[in-house]
């Protein structure tokens, strides 16, 4: 659900110069920033997008004491790194909450574990596949996805999401199974701006959607459809 380390900056340095680059894109900050620890087999880590120093603060004060939060780099990317979680649920009950309470998107991501279980036993529940059409495939052999970034949206049992999701990306969404759990796949691509963008979008207009590797995402329908 993948390493250059850089020198940190003497902090009275830094201290110096604060005040000059509290607007500058998070990408000058990056040398400072350590790469993300990966998470140990069976954990899942909640990483917040939160790429300025404000964002960092108050996603911070919005966790309890107990949570030990990291910034780091993720994907090139500047993120707050949550560690602990044993269940994909805890993680998302942690997205929900972040990005309800301080409005920041979340990547959950995990380190494979051996399968206990086949493709084939994981059942989507009320999701309905249509037809395909002369122009349009559906694959029905799981597979992964591979390199790249897949956004993926939980929706909740709520089979009409589908339309709801594919009105908001202007196309098809697929069905994938990630942390052994499904989820409706709003976008793969190996454009990571493409991916972050789609993800802010989506979590503005009311999903819940998340950000994964895509070698840790199994594709299960290339198309869904609710009726």
């Amino acid at each position: 659900m993948f390493v250059i380390k850089f020198d940190f900056l003497p902090s009275t340095l830094l201290l110096a110069i604060a005040p000059f680059i509290g607007g500058i894109n998070s990408v000058l900050a990056q040398p400072t920033i350590p790469i993300c620890q990966p998470p140990n087999t069976g954990e899942y880590l909640l990483l917040v997008v939160s790429p300025t120093t404000n964002s960092q603060q108050q996603l911070r004060s919005a966790l309890p004491s107990d949570l030990k939060p990291v910034t780091c780099k993720y994907l090139n990317g500047t993120v707050t790194r949550i560690g602990g979680f044993n269940k994909i649920d805890d993680a998302n009950r942690w997205a929900k909450y972040v990005n309800n309470i301080v409005g920041l998107s979340a990547i959950i991501t995990t380190r494979p574990t051996p399968p206990t279980v086949t493709p084939a036993r994981i059942v989507p529940p009320a999701i309905v596949t249509s037809p395909p059409s002369a122009n349009q495939r559906v694959s029905y052999n799981p597979k992964i996805l591979g390199d790249g970034y897949a956004v993926l949206v939980d929706y909740f049992n709520r089979p009409e999401m589908a339309s709801s999701l594919q009105r908001a990306v202007g196309g098809n969404v697929g069905l994938v199974s990630y942390g052994q759990r499904p989820y409706l796949l709003a976008v793969y691509t190996t454009n990571q701006t493409e991916a972050y963008k789609t993800l802010e979008k989506l979590n503005e207009g009311g999903f819940f959607a998340l950000l994964a590797d895509g070698k840790k995402v199994m594709l299960l329908r290339s198309v869904v459809n609710s009726k």
